[in-house]
């Protein structure tokens, strides 16, 4: 089958994007904020237990993230002037509503990223997508107070309608197709694609890799260093994807302020959300063909 969501575009051949107050680079923290079912496999740093049910050893790593280290990154994004871009499950608006209450103080953005990271919906027929979807978007616009503009799917799964269904709810963008360092729109109408880093991601980094906290230090030194080269005449999107049970163990949890102060202190970097990066190139580009 062929790709039919979206048409190859090669970067070098695009009208110049153009962020805010000339800034070169746009800037977003991709914070994944997450429910795991105790009865279901899912991410863990040691595969030899993943299979049981209950599993303390992975459940217990996964859940150090909303009790803990969440709070630790909170302090330094408040620290850094940071927004946070949250990637909400949204079973956390049931069991972790005080992360949301903070986030509703700070002015975060809510992308909807299905109702827990241990359920995905790349199997489901179109009838029930649609209404889990819509259950989704709903329950986060509740407790939130903002319907959702955006979707990532838990482990970035989606069926081959999930944009389309999306947009008849009133999304306009996904993360899930981590292809570019620019937003496209795909070919459904009103849909964009927006980057989204799969690299630059501490469960990558940390987990699939092992790196160090100086590693991660360097390796967001040089993303940036790199978007910045490249944007002189077009700009381009840096996200780091953060999960606060990895990157905000103590251990590590230095090494993300010491990067998060580079960048916020960069010139041309516009530090902002993936809302407002979307809406912007949706304003100020044409659609093709026009």
């Amino acid at each position: 089958m062929d790709n039919e969501l979206f048409d190859y575009s090669p970067i070098v051949e695009r009208e110049p994007i153009h962020w805010p107050d000339g800034a070169r680079v746009a800037f977003y923290v991709g914070l994944n904020v997450e429910h795991y079912r105790i009865d279901r496999p899912s991410t863990s740093i040691f595969p030899g237990t993943a299979g049981l049910a209950p599993d303390p050893l992975n459940y217990g790593w996964r859940d150090y993230g909303p009790r803990v280290g969440i709070w630790r990154l909170i302090e330094s994004l408040d620290r850094h002037g940071l927004r946070a871009s949250v990637m909400l499950n949204s079973e956390v608006t049931r069991h972790y509503p005080q992360i949301v209450e903070a986030g509703r103080r700070r002015g975060w953005a809510w992308i909807a990223h299905g109702r827990d990271n241990s359920t995905f919906q790349a199997d489901m027929a179109v009838d029930e997508e649609r209404a889990f979807l819509t259950e989704v978007v709903a329950t986060i616009e509740k407790a939130t107070g903002r319907r959702p503009r955006g979707w990532l799917g838990p482990a970035l799964t989606e069926t081959f309608r999930t944009p389309r269904l999306l947009a008849e709810l009133g999304l306009d963008y996904v993360l899930d197709w981590a292809n570019d360092d620019q937003p496209y729109r795909l070919n459904v109408p009103g849909m964009l694609s927006v980057p989204y880093s799969i690299e630059v991601n501490d469960i990558s980094l940390f987990v699939g890799k092992s790196l160090s906290g100086p590693d991660f230090v360097r390796i967001v030194k040089d993303q940036l260093d790199q978007l910045y080269a490249d944007s002189e005449h077009s700009g381009r999107v840096m996200s780091l994807v953060l999960h606060p049970f990895v990157v905000n163990q103590p251990f590590r949890h230095k090494y993300l302020d010491q990067a998060l102060e580079h960048i916020a202190n960069h010139p041309g970097v516009w530090l902002t959300t993936s809302d407002e990066i979307a809406g912007h190139y949706a304003r100020t580009t044409a659609r093709q063909g026009e």
